[in-house]
């Protein structure tokens, strides 16, 4: 019988990528989004359903869920994917801009886990794969919002195999580093400094720095480590993703935190 994998945030990037493999090996793929009208590449792909899911919408992801049991009969595996990423000094975020990042990073995966998890605990199997980053380890200037949601999300995941291992369900952290997306672009709040003058310089220098960061361009390997995630059949936990991220995991546990704070502040110009 082939498997069914539910995928948060598949209308680009690794969310779209994974629904291809996964897709493209014999799997039953719920590919999701917040606009499936939009999407034209997976739309045609038989054995693949495409739906709307947002996050922060518990009644889009019940129908989602719903629409993707009526077709295929069961999930197997679920792939929190869709992210945000706001960027700037806190003291500078609104209340809405730090809502709609833990909005999305941290309480859209619990409500999406919450929902899948009664089939998974009927079936008494299955694996939830959380895509953090190397952010959620490892931090950068001006992220703090960020970074806080994905901490928050390794240690959720961390956390709920406890609970559910003795049930026969799985969880993994997929932790990527920098990749060219529209994270990046569309999926990016700068809210900078908002008008506070002290913060300034260090952001526009940090913004400098960022934009000649070296991404990779093959977000391929991030789709193949949620694939490895989802078929390897270990109990595994973390899965880092990308050269960046296995060198800035190996220095941060290498490196006390007064020596890590000032080399990454010397590297990106704070």
């Amino acid at each position: 019988m082939k498997k069914t994998v539910l995928i948060t945030g598949a209308s680009s990037g690794f969310g779209k990528s994974a629904a291809k493999l996964f897709y493209n090996n014999g799997w039953n793929v719920i590919a999701t989004m917040r606009s499936p009208e939009k999407e034209t590449e997976l739309s045609p792909l038989d054995g693949l359903l495409l739906t709307r899911l947002d996050v922060t919408d518990k009644a889009s992801i019940q129908s989602a869920i719903s629409a993707g049991i009526e077709k295929f009969g069961q999930i197997d595996v679920l792939v929190n994917n869709a992210g945000y990423g706001a960027m700037g000094a806190l003291e500078a975020a609104s209340e809405e801009q730090i809502k709609q990042q833990f909005d999305v990073n941290l309480f859209g995966v619990i409500a999406v886990t919450q929902a899948v998890l009664p089939i998974l605990r009927r079936q008494k199997s299955g694996i939830i794969i959380n895509v953090s980053s190397v952010g959620g380890r490892v931090t950068f200037p001006f992220s703090s919002l960020y970074h806080a949601t994905k901490f928050a999300m390794e240690g959720l995941t961390e956390s709920m195999q406890y609970e559910l291992n003795p049930l026969g369900i799985q969880l993994k952290i997929v932790e990527p580093g920098g990749y060219k997306t529209e994270f990046a672009g569309r999926s990016m709040d700068l809210f900078g400094a908002n008008g506070m003058e002290d913060y300034k310089p260090s952001f526009d220098r940090f913004i400098t720095m960022l934009d000649h960061w070296p991404m990779s361009e093959n977000i391929g390997e991030v789709a193949e480590a949620i694939y490895e995630a989802a078929t390897d059949g270990t109990e595994k936990l973390r899965y880092p993703v990308g050269h960046d991220a296995a060198q800035l995991l190996q220095n941060r546990q290498q490196t006390d935190d007064v020596s890590f704070k000032k080399q990454m502040a010397a590297q990106t110009g704070i």
